[in-house]
């Protein structure tokens, strides 16, 4: 619960409650669907999509629009007290650094052996794992991805537990993650290092496409777990 001693700006990373108050639109939400933005050390605003860096910090909720809103409105210096020099593209900087927050998430993934790539790979996979996600190139063929989707489908249908279908990223994005080349269908399996990723993922779709990723809907307009 938010309290009136609770402030926008925290002391530092990961301090106080789970949620924070976004400079730009004044809503309470959880850290998790927020970024922290820092000072830089030449006083430029800093994107903190890991929620690591030190320092004082200011939150806003993880959309493109509300990012875009904050700069528009001037509210970073406001939010840090202090002056505050916002560059040109921060916006698209926040969108590029969550995107590769989510592909080093998806490294780590299949690094702890919890990705399966390759559509023979994948369809084995959906026959005898526990699966969270799937994931298709946004610029691959859809006539593997669809039949990788009914499988999946008939596996959520069985077992009662929805599997998260995106084509968030292209095959040259998967070919560097996963270490091999061509990448079209992979697998996420369950484990822990999937929950991160999926969580970085939920984040990239929110800041992308706003509230019909932030209520759970998938790219293909599939529910995510």
């Amino acid at each position: 619960m938010w309290t009136g001693t609770q402030h926008e700006a925290d002391a530092g990373p990961r301090r106080g409650g789970p949620e924070r108050l976004c400079i730009a639109t004044r809503e309470v939400k959880p850290i998790t669907e927020m970024v922290r933005f820092v000072i830089g050390p030449d006083g430029a605003v800093v994107p903190d999509v890991k929620q690591k860096l030190p320092g004082r910090g200011v939150w806003v909720s993880a959309s493109r629009s509300a990012v875009t809103a904050a700069v528009a409105r001037k509210v970073f210096g406001r939010g840090f007290k202090r002056e505050a020099r916002v560059g040109p593209d921060l916006v698209g900087e926040t969108e590029r650094l969550l995107e590769r927050a989510a592909l080093d998430a998806l490294a780590m993934t299949h690094k702890a052996g919890r990705v399966a790539a390759g559509f023979a790979k994948v369809e084995a996979a959906l026959a005898t794992e526990e699966l969270v996600a799937l994931l298709h190139a946004a610029d691959g063929s859809p006539e593997g991805a669809r039949k990788l989707d009914a499988a999946a489908r008939r596996k959520s249908g069985e077992n009662g537990k929805d599997v998260a279908v995106m084509d968030i990223f292209t095959s040259a994005q998967l070919d560097l993650a996963l270490g091999r080349s061509n990448v079209i269908h992979a697998a996420v399996l369950a484990g822990p290092a999937s929950t991160g990723f999926l969580a970085r993922c939920r984040n990239l779709e929110r800041f992308r496409d706003g509230d019909r990723k932030a209520e759970g809907r998938d790219a293909r307009g599939q529910v995510m777990p």
